[in-house]
């Protein structure tokens, strides 16, 4: 497949198996119409469709930066899917969820990435602060690492809390444009000490048409309940958002150099 014409396959959810609490937007394994699990997101969660576009962007620039991520797949719920759920609080997650959620490819046996025992080489280590630079990602801390050891590799894993900028719409231009402060925080950054040569490299990778077609996923739905115009609107956006915050990459490599320096 052209990597301009990506597509996403749409599972069905069959069968809601155990509710993962460790976040705030309760998650979900659950089971699809293909056999196979999946980690599910809900539309109805915590911030609602924009996580669930932060997550997809996320992970498939992840993925087109050769990053490890699992599959993501869109996942229907049906509207007498959970009717029998004993849970309140989940059975009306469930209701505000019917429709076109989000799922990522569940990694049976997968340990969560512990910083004091598992160690990462320095260029993956600086291409994962790059890209959460990029994305604005707050949430890969020592405290939530939001990495999983699956067969001995590292996999990323919940871009939800990324591009926060469009919890607010009205000031991209100036986010685009900022370096990432948080990034003083990232749990990998003590090892990033490729952030040139990561930059240089990814910056040529990250194309306009690629990042087009990344956008292009995004459900209209999510973009907007108003029109198909301003579900457009959007879309165009998180084009612009991204490719200006490439433009201007030096700016948040050189904020995450600086930040590397107070920790050694």
């Amino acid at each position: 497949m052209d990597e301009n014409t990506r597509q996403l396959r749409t599972v069905n959810v069959t069968r809601y198996v155990i509710p993962l609490r460790e976040g705030g937007s309760l998650p979900a394994i659950a089971e699809a119409d293909d056999d196979f699990l999946y980690v599910l997101k809900f539309r109805g969660a915590g911030q609602g469709v924009k996580a669930l576009t932060a997550e997809l962007i996320g992970c498939e620039i992840a993925r087109a930066l050769g990053l490890q991520v699992p599959e993501v797949v869109f996942a229907e719920l049906d509207e007498a899917f959970g009717r029998t759920e004993g849970d309140e609080e989940i059975q009306d997650l469930l209701k505000f969820s019917r429709g076109l959620n989000l799922a990522l490819h569940y990694l049976s046996g997968a340990i969560t990435f512990d910083p004091v025992v598992n160690t990462v080489e320095a260029l993956l280590a600086s291409e994962i602060v790059w890209l959460d630079c990029l994305l604005t990602n707050v949430d890969r801390t020592a405290r939530n690492t939001n990495m999983l050891m699956w067969h001995n590799e590292l996999w990323l894993i919940d871009h939800g809390a990324s591009l926060y900028f469009h919890h607010s719409w009205s000031n991209w231009e100036e986010q685009a444009r900022k370096p990432f402060v948080q990034v003083k925080d990232h749990v990998l950054l003590s090892q990033a000490t490729e952030l040139d040569v990561v930059n240089e490299a990814f910056i040529k990778l990250l194309t306009p048409e690629l990042i087009q077609s990344i956008v292009d996923l995004i459900p209209d739905e999510w973009l907007s309940t108003e029109s198909e115009e301003q579900a457009g609107l959007n879309r165009r956006v998180y084009y612009d958002f991204l490719l200006t915050r490439i433009a201007n990459s030096d700016i948040f490599v050189k904020e995450a150099q600086n930040a590397r320096q107070t920790l050694i």
